[in-house]
């Protein structure tokens, strides 16, 4: 056992009790309200959060309650370690409370165990633990705490217009060992007159739809079920809006149901016949999912998440999707996305901490390419790193979220060995 993993078994408890603090609060992000950007209790958890780093000793700034921080010294950070302190609503399902920290059989179950204020309290114990047991550090480091990851990261946008960010990035709110490549994404929503009958499907646009009704002056015609998934990983999933079109949009004879029919046929997750179908050799095939399909006074109005290449750009991927919806009738209400983003495998950086996670795990390292988007999209540099370990799902963003007491301590020393050998 080395010196870091020893000091943070010792304080076990301590980083439990913080995550218990941590989990009480329904940090769900609401309306703004005065001096709080996305509501009261995302503000309250950075609060907390800050006033813990505060009381280890290090410096804390709060940036109008959008971010804040912790700087290891007072040398100019060349390390940030990016978490967040948001979480998304509990939804059901659950088996006690979501906002009650259990523990069962070294199992933290609550909200946001695993993403991501369990990685937020792994990386205060991990500054600790490298403050108390290693050399003095040649760089500084910094501990930023988001409150808006899972509502767009206005935190962090709104942030870099104030404060600058370290050359070096990683943010534990991924999977291990290192992912260093994402997709673009695209978020389009259409519409058209529609007065035919009424149909339900789909409420989040990057979640594959596991139902879709279809009614008649309140009477149900058609019911479909399918299987929900995450829309960057489509084929785990199984599309009912695609399966109604695909069983009933002849039976009608409707032209947008029969567009629709034959743009996203039941199956296809790739958006060749709506003309895409790209892959390339790091990120693979791209997905393209039509996710939502609503009635809504007198219109048909429904929403696309697409993943694509890193080999494609926003602008050629959205001017094909939006013409074949516009060539089967419908208009586009909005087309929104973001570039893909990569950072280099062989940058010291990045090898790093691949050297870390073999070093600490006695696993091999190597880099990752993902259909969805981390906290570091949209930073120059920037990767996951952790918190998730292969094959060891925490239902994040599920019922009875969880973080094993093991994963909690050893995502601290796997953070605590990349500050040494990042700023050592």
């Amino acid at each position: 056992m080395t010196k870091i993993r020893k000091y943070l078994e010792e304080h076990r408890e301590e980083m439990i009790d913080v995550l218990s603090e941590l989990v009480s609060v329904r940090s769900v992000q609401n309306d703004a309200d005065g001096e709080y950007p996305f509501g009261k209790e995302p503000a309250r958890a950075l609060k907390i959060m800050l006033e813990k780093c505060s009381e280890a000793g290090f410096n804390v700034e709060n940036v109008e309650n959008y971010v804040g921080s912790a700087d290891f010294n007072e040398l100019e950070p060349s390390l940030a370690i990016l978490t967040h302190l948001d979480v998304v609503p509990e939804g059901t399902g659950w088996s006690s409370d979501p906002y009650i920290l259990k523990r069962s059989e070294g199992r933290l179950i609550g909200r946001g165990t695993c993403d991501d204020k369990g990685p937020a309290v792994s990386s205060l114990f991990a500054l600790k633990a490298v403050r108390e047991l290693a050399k003095p550090l040649k760089r500084g480091v910094r501990l930023i705490f988001g409150t808006n990851e899972e509502n767009g990261s206005a935190d962090l946008a709104y942030y870099r217009t104030k404060r600058k960010l370290p050359p070096m990035v990683f943010t534990p709110d991924g999977e291990y060992p290192v992912i260093n490549a994402e997709k673009g994404m695209i978020r389009v929503y259409f519409s058209a007159d529609f007065n035919d009958f009424s149909i339900t499907s789909g409420k989040i646009i990057n979640a594959v739809p596991e139902k879709c009704t279809a009614s008649y002056e309140r009477h149900i015609m058609f019911w479909c079920d399918g299987k929900s998934s995450h829309a960057s990983t489509p084929e785990k999933g199984d599309n009912a809006i695609t399966k109604f079109l695909d069983e009933y949009s002849g039976t009608y004879k409707n032209p947008l149901l029969c567009g629709l029919a034959l743009l996203f046929p039941h199956g296809e997750t790739d958006g060749k016949s709506c003309g895409l179908g790209f892959s390339d050799d790091i990120s693979g095939k791209m997905t393209c999912v039509l996710s939502m399909l609503n009635t809504e006074n007198g219109r048909l109005k429904g929403g696309i998440d697409i993943r694509f290449p890193l080999d494609r750009t926003l602008k050629e991927i959205s001017g094909i999707i939006c013409g074949s919806l516009e060539n089967i009738g419908f208009g586009i209400d909005s087309c929104e996305g973001t570039e893909p983003h990569v950072t280099d495998e062989n940058s010291e950086f990045v090898q790093s901490l691949l050297r870390v996670y073999e070093r600490v795990t006695g696993d091999k390292g190597h880099c990752i390419a993902i259909g969805g988007g981390t906290y570091v999209h949209e930073i120059d540099g920037g990767v996951a790193f952790g918190a998730e370990f292969p094959n060891e799902g925490g239902n994040m963003h599920g019922a009875d979220e969880f973080v094993t007491e093991e994963n909690l301590i050893r995502n601290a020393e796997i953070m605590a060995e990349a500050i040494i050998e990042l700023c050592g």
